[in-house]
């Protein structure tokens, strides 16, 4: 990270995100579901553990230093219950820690020899010797590195007295049991870190260890964890007592009423009948309203059915209308068709009588007609062979 950009942040977690004035630039706040509460209040184990041995990778949710400046500056005037969701997920990293450790012991165990009880005891207070006095070491040489020398003296005064009593418990250890299996190396996992400790690890690594990033950052997760459950026990107990108090003014207004009651049963009695007055006023406004509801029911049935019952009667009258005008249409144009048939016919019988008559004109002129021979006389009955004449007198 270049000086430039380390300014820039130191700048975003003092001021937040409206440091330059322009909150636009930010489209995510802190509120936000994606946005990680546990960096908000800067416990996430991603950021304390990263370039360890048990380095967590980036973590899936948004980190931003502007972002918890911005939250640092509203949780002063309202409480968003943000370490509720730190504290869960801090208990779910240290119980899959937990859990790590439990195997590394079961592993241990099935790997190095089984030791007696008085050994065992033995060394484990070599190993809380050899905790305590790395611990030490680390608090004085951070001390050193301030510039403390005065306090970090008196912590290495301390350590030599560590130093000499973990000398005295190897010793007795040594002595109670064989060279053959003391010469081999007894491992330990570390409570905290789930690491692996050896009985016989001198002063400096037993200081990197418990003076590591690894280690401390641990304890400083336990210790936030611890911190968290404590301040939400103490805000669910708080809770407790705000809900027995009202529990408790509740039980007193009652009791209160109960007594103005049992003094003046005349007043009570009246309430009662205005109460039972007022429930019978409910009843009948109920069945008054729902007794208007059902006639506006009806009526608006009855309405829809009579508007469809005349768009019915309407679309039928214009139907009919339709097929009458239709057929009258027709009956006219049959009628016009017949009209002008009629007159063609009428032309043309008069164009021919017109044109027969100019031609008998016309031979008359010539000479040329010849009128009609009268019809010639009928030649009288023949008589029929075999058949007699009588006598018309007969």
């Amino acid at each position: 990270m270049s000086a430039q950009e380390q300014m820039r942040a130191m700048l975003d977690e003092l001021m937040g995100t409206a440091r330059d004035g322009d909150r636009s630039r930010y489209k995510v706040k802190f509120d936000d579901p994606r946005v990680c509460k546990s960096f908000l209040l800067s416990c996430c184990p991603h950021d304390i553990l990263s370039s360890t041995r048990m380095d967590l990778g980036e973590c899936p949710k948004i980190h931003d230093l502007a972002l918890r400046a911005d939250y640092d500056q509203a949780s002063r005037g309202k409480d968003y219950y943000y370490d509720i969701d730190a504290m869960e997920h801090l208990q779910s990293f240290i119980a899959d820690c937990d859990r790590k450790t439990e195997l590394a012991k079961r592993r241990l165990k099935e790997t190095q020899e089984e030791l007696s009880e008085e050994a065992n005891t033995k060394a484990e207070i070599i190993h809380q010797l050899g905790e305590s006095m790395g611990t030490l070491l680390a608090k004085a040489e951070g001390l050193g590195q301030d510039g403390e020398v005065e306090e970090s003296m008196n912590y290495m005064d301390q350590v030599e007295d560590l130093k000499r009593k973990k000398a005295l418990a190897e010793t007795e250890f040594r002595n109670s049991m064989p060279a053959s299996s003391y010469q081999q190396q007894k491992l330990r996992v570390c409570e905290v870190c789930s690491a692996y400790l050896g009985i016989h690890d001198n002063d400096r690594r037993l200081a990197d260890h418990f003076g590591g990033k690894l280690h401390l950052g641990f304890i400083t997760i336990r210790d936030k964890l611890e911190d968290l459950k404590k301040s939400v026990a103490d805000r669910r107990a708080q809770r407790e007592k705000e809900r027995e108090e009202q529990k408790l003014k509740r039980e007193e207004r009652e009791k209160e009423e109960d007594e103005k009651r049992e003094k003046n049963p005349s007043r009570s009695r009246s309430r009662s009948r205005g109460d039972s007055r007022d429930r019978r006023r409910r009843s009948r406004s109920r069945d008054r309203r729902s007794r208007s509801r059902s006639r506006k029911k009806k009526t608006r049935h009855s309405s829809r059915s009579r508007s469809r019952e005349r768009r019915r009667k309407k679309h039928r009258r214009s139907r009919s209308r339709s097929r009458r005008s239709r057929s009258r249409s027709r009956s006219r144009s049959r009628r016009s068709r017949s009209r002008s048939h009629k007159r063609k016919r009428s032309k043309r019988t008069r164009s021919r009588s017109g044109s027969r008559s100019q031609n008998v004109k016309e031979e008359v002129r010539n000479g040329s007609h010849s009128p009609v021979p009268p019809a010639a006389a009928a030649p009288p009955p023949q008589p029929v062979e075999g058949v007699e004449e009588k006598p018309s007198g007969e």
